[in-house]
């Protein structure tokens, strides 16, 4: 069943970039009103150049007159050339808003879970490519063919009237036609390109599986599948093709009957007092104006419009537009909470867009503080329903003020855990409360005030470095953002790149100078909760220590998942994650009940520590309100 939207949904969307911008669209108006000159004069000059001049006895003056509409021809041209910059203003906005929705769509089908195909992604991105393109020439055919035929017919009423009797019926019957097979064309242009994308992806797994295929006799199953699909396609392409050719039919009814009517009616137009300038004039109008008018409509919207409307239904259908928000909130900040937590994107203060928008609306900096603690509570969450749970019924609790070290083997889940943590993730079940309220319960702006992630490979904006520091603080003063910088240690790095407000590419940063920007930007952020994800893996132990410490020292709770034992060392106390089982406590606590700790530290018995250096900065008492408490999950199904 073809469940596409109706073209009336897709007219809105045509038109809002040109409503969103009236001033161009005024420009855009004036300009085409020059440009319509020709098609408003050249049957009247024509008639003149006839009645007054060759027919006359005067052929100078007639030359004139068609010297004259040389001349119209050079003003609408001068148009032309002032219309073509003010449609690109419009149409690469409305292609920036397009791969904004891809790129939004994709985050939040990784945020809920679902898989991301990213060959899917990468076609849709050249489908925003050619609705750009589709989008421009359908504005230009429409547009023209507007105005010509507008000043063809308004000439017409001056020069004969009783020639609209002959030319505005067979157009507006053609023009009906056309419509009517226009819909039928898109339906097909639409099961064409799903047809490609059917093949190109049955195509795809067989030559990633080529082996596994074989090794299993498959062959034949497989073999037969593609062909299925291909036919379906060679199907669908006959389908388009055999309505190709009724273009010709609406061409005829609308451009080349009116001529044919026009040259019926000649001599009873003669015979009624019409001169022959008159109706050469009114044929110009025809052949000059009206006819290629309609050629140029019925093949641009039948070829660039069909494409504009199939790829913009294919971008709405696959990633449409996010419900809107019951609360106000800022434009960028409505993305934070649409990232993964494994991939740059899952940074609450970045947004991978120009520099100028980056920095737009960032989250806004809230005058009280909220509470802080972190409880999950029999939480369970797995990538997929078929995949085993990375957690199943865990508790974990960490007071206000508190600083938590989170380690484990690779693929554990502690990335995983920053995501439940602050927020990008959802668990299947159970429930997870930032300061009492569930991080689904708040506005993106609200979580973003609340709680700060760093991943391990950070975000960094093309702009000015003082627009990374304080994309989550925009109104932080100078003094308040080289603190900030000296805190974590970034100083030299910003020293070297020419100061807080130099120009920076992010290109050619290293991982280590964007984990240094980032970690700053985290700092100056006014969220009571930072969560490092890995933070400082791209930098030397020296640099990772100081940005932790600064970390530590900042007000408010840290959790931080550890990239090297260190981190475990400095943190007030620590979360192992071994498969099925969870130890919690401080640091000598856990280096006695976990033997995956004690490995991970370097001690093989429990009598080798050494008391005194486990108890430094890693004293018992509660953190903040009440101590870290974490039960372990259930054994896996």
């Amino acid at each position: 069943m073809n469940t596409e939207p109706p073209d009336e949904a897709l007219l809105p969307l045509l038109v809002a970039p040109l409503r969103a911008r009236p001033g161009h669209l005024l420009r855009l108006i004036l300009w085409s009103l020059v440009e319509a000159v020709p098609a408003l004069l050249a049957g009247h000059l024509v008639a003149r150049a006839i009645d007054h001049g060759f027919a006359a006895g005067h052929p100078v003056r007639g030359l004139a007159w068609l010297a004259l509409m040389g001349l119209g021809v050079f003003a609408g041209a001068w148009g032309t050339r002032q219309a073509y910059p003010l449609l690109a203003e419009v149409v690469e906005p409305f292609r920036d808003d397009l791969v904004r929705q891809v790129a939004d769509g994709s985050l939040r089908q990784a945020v809920s879970g679902r898989p991301v195909d990213a060959s899917g992604v990468s076609r849709l991105t050249l489908q925003v490519e050619m609705v750009r393109e589709a989008y421009a020439g359908v504005l230009m055919v429409v547009r023209g063919f507007l105005l010509t035929v507008g000043g063809a017919l308004l000439g017409m009423v001056f020069l004969a009237p009783l020639v609209l009797m002959l030319v505005v019926p067979p157009l507006l019957a053609g023009l009906g036609l056309f419509l009517v097979l226009l819909r039928r064309m898109a339906s097909a242009q639409r099961d064409v390109i799903v047809a490609d994308e059917r093949v190109a992806e049955a195509a795809g797994a067989a030559c990633a599986a080529g082996r596994d295929i074989v090794a299993c006799g498959a062959e034949a199953g497989v073999r037969d599948e593609l062909l299925e699909r291909i036919d379906a396609q060679a199907a669908a392409g006959r389908r388009l093709a055999a309505l190709m050719p009724a273009r010709v039919l609406c061409l005829a009814v609308a451009g080349w009957l009116p001529l044919l009517l026009l040259l019926a009616a000649a001599p009873g137009l003669r015979a009624g007092g019409l001169s022959t300038g008159a109706v050469l004039g009114a044929a110009t109008y025809v052949m000059g104006g009206l006819q290629p008018a309609v050629r140029s409509l019925i093949q641009g919207l039948g070829g660039s419009g069909l494409r504009l409307a199939v790829a913009l239904r294919r971008i709405r259908e696959a990633y449409p537009p996010p419900p809107p928000s019951p609360r106000p909130a800022s434009s960028a900040a409505a993305h934070a909470s649409s990232r993964p937590a494994s991939s740059a994107a899952a940074h609450a203060s970045s947004r991978p867009v120009s520099s100028a928008a980056a920095h737009a609306s960032p989250p806004p900096r809230t005058t009280e503080r909220p509470a802080h603690d972190v409880r999950l509570t029999a939480v369970t969450f797995a990538y997929g329903v078929r995949a085993d749970p990375v957690f199943r019924d865990l508790d974990l609790t960490l007071g206000e003020g508190g600083h938590l070290a989170v380690v484990g083997p690779s693929g554990i889940g502690k990335s995983t855990l920053a995501g439940l943590i602050s927020g990008t993730l959802v668990p299947d079940s159970g429930r997870i409360r930032l300061g009492g309220v569930p991080p689904a319960a708040l506005s993106p702006a609200e979580l973003s005030a609340r709680r700060v992630l760093v991943p391990q490979e950070a975000y960094v904006f093309s702009g000015s470095l003082m627009e990374n520091l304080r994309y989550l603080r925009p109104d932080a003063g100078e003094e308040d953002v080289v603190a900030a910088v000296d805190e974590v240690g970034a100083a030299p790095l910003v020293s070297r790149l020419g100061g807080i407000g130099a120009l920076i590419d992010p290109a050619t940063l290293s991982s280590g100078e964007r984990q240094q920007i980032a970690l700053a930007r985290a700092y100056l952020s006014p969220a009571p909760l930072v969560v490092l994800d890995e933070a400082t893996c791209h930098l030397d132990p020296a640099a990772e220590a100081r940005a932790e410490e600064a970390f530590a020292r900042r007000p408010g709770s840290l959790v931080v998942i550890a990239h090297r034992i260190s981190s475990a060392r400095r943190a007030r106390h620590v979360l192992v994650l071994d498969g099925g089982r969870v130890v919690s406590g401080v640091h000598h606590e856990v280096l006695e009940r976990s033997p995956l700790y004690r490995d991970l530290v370097g001690h093989w018995s429990d009598d080798e520590h050494d008391p005194s250096e486990a108890d430094a900065g890693c004293e018992e008492a509660p953190v903040g309100n009440e101590a870290v408490r974490a039960t372990p999950p259930r054994s896996r199904s």
